[in-house]
């Protein structure tokens, strides 16, 4: 039983408290269960072009990002993502070994991923970028189920 400053019993202030503390621990139990449903999601590496048309290619990599989102699925993009922190050269290049290093970092984060889903924006086979050919085969080395996707698929499928 609550007891008031005075020491008397006060059962009004007292449910009032247990209710609240209630609805408090509710939705702290909400809480958690929403981040364990979350940590269990799969961890899925994007790889997609990064070369060539940069602009154009980094916000493709952002909309495959929100699709594996969309599947319930958490994206790894580490190709928009290691540039911007790695040495570039005078002209704004990427010098050689600024893209190794973050191949590296790229192929670190794939080796903890559960899958890797290769976007090719209908892009033919042998027009896969060098990078990308790097990434699908170290998938393919540590055993990661490899998922190939067209980027016209995911537009077609948001309309």
């Amino acid at each position: 039983m609550y007891k008031n400053h005075e020491g008397f019993s006060d059962p009004t202030a007292g449910k009032a408290i247990s209710n609240a503390m209630r609805e408090y621990r509710e939705k702290q139990k909400a809480i958690y269960r929403r981040r364990s449903e979350i940590k269990g999601r799969k961890k899925v590496y994007v790889i997609s072009q990064f070369s060539g048309n940069i602009p154009e290619n980094v916000r493709k990599a952002q909309a495959y990002g929100r699709y594996v989102i969309r599947k319930r699925c958490i994206p790894v993009t580490s190709h928009p993502l290691y540039p911007q922190m790695l040495d570039m050269a005078a002209d704004g290049t990427e010098t050689a070994e600024a893209r190794e290093l973050g191949t590296m970092f790229g192929l670190a984060l794939l080796a903890v991923c559960d899958e890797a889903w290769c976007f090719t924006s209908g892009l033919p086979e042998d027009a896969i970028s060098e990078g990308m050919k790097t990434e699908l085969e170290e998938a393919r080395r540590l055993g990661i189920p490899i998922k190939m996707i067209k980027g016209e698929d995911i537009w077609k499928e948001r309309q």
